[in-house]
């Protein structure tokens, strides 16, 4: 969205793959040797990634998308010791402005001669991240205050929770722990007690925890989401603004029950 075609873009955890427990490849570190720029989420969500820059001597220009950003906090489990910062920030449209304007100040320091050109794409992009935020909170606001419960396969919209008012319940943790026993039926609880109808698998995680959940609970799951990782470019999430509208048009509608 902001380099547009003055530069090569090369992702390296592409689309539906889980960047957390991501494992580099020979191919990945000779990509980095050879590029100017390096950009990564930060917050603890790719910490591979960073290493891969270490390990690669990387002299170009690093930024972190998340930089700035006054992070969440994952409420401690049981069976472990401590929270973690929440690294998806993203799920909220207008944090997701701040990673803009963060690509945007690195690229300028990259390519001074094209501070411009980066200027010009990022205010597009973020113009077209306010409307979105508005339209969510108006899809949001159709349902209900007491029905806006979603349970997903682990933590990853707790942003998004925050943002737009919408309570998120799962098995497993930020990056993908597993839940003990006692979690799983406290959730399922939870979902009869509560008559909660939004249930969803996600693209990165396996889903067998959240479909034997489901069918202890008596609820079907309505869907897959995207948490952490985009569609392949034919899929309904192959962008950023698709990721969001295809997530909140099935949360809309589940919640609605």
């Amino acid at each position: 969205q902001v380099v547009g075609d003055r530069a090569e873009l090369r992702v390296i955890a592409g689309p539906d793959v889980d960047a957390h427990h991501f494992q580099t490849r020979p191919s990945h570190a000779e990509a980095v040797r050879t590029a100017n720029v390096a950009i990564r989420n930060g917050a603890g969500f790719d910490n591979w990634f960073n290493r891969l820059l270490g390990s690669t001597n990387f002299r170009g220009t690093r930024v972190v998308a998340t930089e700035g950003l006054t992070l969440l906090r994952e409420a401690p489990r049981p069976g472990h010791n401590h929270g973690h910062n929440d690294p998806h920030a993203w799920q909220d449209a207008r944090l997701a402005a701040r990673y803009i304007r963060n690509i945007e100040a690195g690229m300028a320091r990259a390519d001074a001669d094209g501070a411009a050109h980066y200027r010009e794409r990022a205010e597009a992009a973020v113009a077209r991240l306010e409307a979105l935020d508005a339209w969510v909170r108006a899809q949001i606001a159709t349902v209900p205050e007491a029905r806006r419960v979603v349970v997903t396969s682990h933590d990853a919209f707790a942003y998004f929770g925050a943002a737009y008012g919408v309570r998120f319940l799962a098995p497993q943790g930020i990056g993908n722990t597993e839940p003990s026993a006692q979690q799983v039926a406290r959730l399922i609880r939870q979902i009869r007690e509560n008559n909660i109808t939004a249930v969803f698998v996600e693209n990165i995680s396996n889903p067998a925890t959240l479909e034997r959940l489901a069918r202890e609970a008596g609820v079907t799951v309505q869907g897959r989401l995207y948490a952490d990782a985009l569609s392949a470019a034919d899929g309904p999430a192959a962008t950023y603004e698709a990721m969001m509208r295809h997530n909140v048009g099935l949360m809309v509608r589940a919640m609605a029950g």
